[in-house]
């Protein structure tokens, strides 16, 4: 049986991908044994997950071109083929979605403030559901995004503090509302004042670091805003790799067919 160069090329691209999927198994292992907050254990199986797909499916590539195993190689042109198909449907959702929402620009102020209810229903209910906010409050307290922003700007006037330029999640869980109307001690440290609040994340706000706004409103639509942003940076780079798949489903094709024309070769039938 003669390879050709298609052959030989899908089976060099695996090779590369099972070469990648070693570490990337590897880092999921090492989270499960080694994570010690949620927010790490939570990565673990998905990058497991992957590493395992990776894995079995760069082995029926290479094996299916490199050995002339033509069924694995018609199951590895399946699998690509739901991958191609899945990745158009996740970019196009990824787009939908991100859309809607941006923050409100303050008269004033450097910063903007962020409203749960300007982003989509599907990213909302995301947020909203109690037992997703603590996995997400998790990891923003592992990431110590409010301890960083304290001290960064600790030594601040009030009238400096209004004109930083603070990310979505700065601006909506370390802080509190504009509705508020505050008197401002600190970046994470704020008077409250008496009366009636017409925003509902005024009464959540606690000057004590392990809670700031981190159940308001505000904090979820700040870290929608964050999502938001990095959905459409993976969704640019989803369609560079749908591209890189396309080619390697072509590819893979013409390898398929000349494992038919082989088999028929050997067999004594005409190709």
């Amino acid at each position: 049986m003669a390879f050709r160069l298609s052959n030989n090329l899908v089976g060099i691209l695996n090779l590369i991908t099972f070469i990648l999927s070693i570490p990337i198994l590897g880092a999921g292992i090492w989270l499960s044994r080694e994570g010690v907050t949620e927010c790490e254990r939570f990565l673990d199986k998905p990058i497991i997950v992957i590493g395992v797909f990776l894995m079995v499916v760069s082995l029926a590539g290479l094996i299916g071109a490199c050995c002339g195993v033509t069924w694995l190689l018609w199951l590895y042109l399946v699998v690509m083929f739901l991958l191609i198909v899945l990745g158009i449907v996740f970019t196009i959702f990824a787009f939908v979605v991100t859309n809607k929402g941006a923050g409100e620009v303050l008269s004033g102020k450097g910063y903007k403030e962020y409203r749960l209810g300007d982003y989509s229903n599907w990213l909302q209910k995301r947020v909203t559901d109690e037992k997703n906010w603590n996995k997400i409050k998790s990891c923003l307290a592992d990431s110590k995004v409010c301890t960083d922003f304290r001290e960064k700007y600790l030594n601040d006037t009030v009238a400096e503090f209004y004109q930083e330029h603070l990310s979505a999640v700065q601006s909506g869980c370390c802080k509190p509302s504009n509705d508020c109307q505050f008197t401002y001690v600190g970046p994470t440290n704020w008077t409250k004042t008496n009366g009636v609040f017409t925003n509902t994340d005024c009464n959540l706000w606690d000057n004590n670091l392990n809670t700031l706004c981190f159940n308001c409103r505000s904090c979820k639509a700040g870290f929608i805003d964050n999502l938001k942003s990095s959905w459409k940076k993976v969704a640019i780079i989803n369609i560079v790799f749908l591209i890189f798949l396309i080619v390697v489903y072509s590819v893979g094709c013409c390898a398929f067919r000349n494992n038919r024309r082989d088999n028929a070769y050997n067999q004594g039938w005409k190709p």
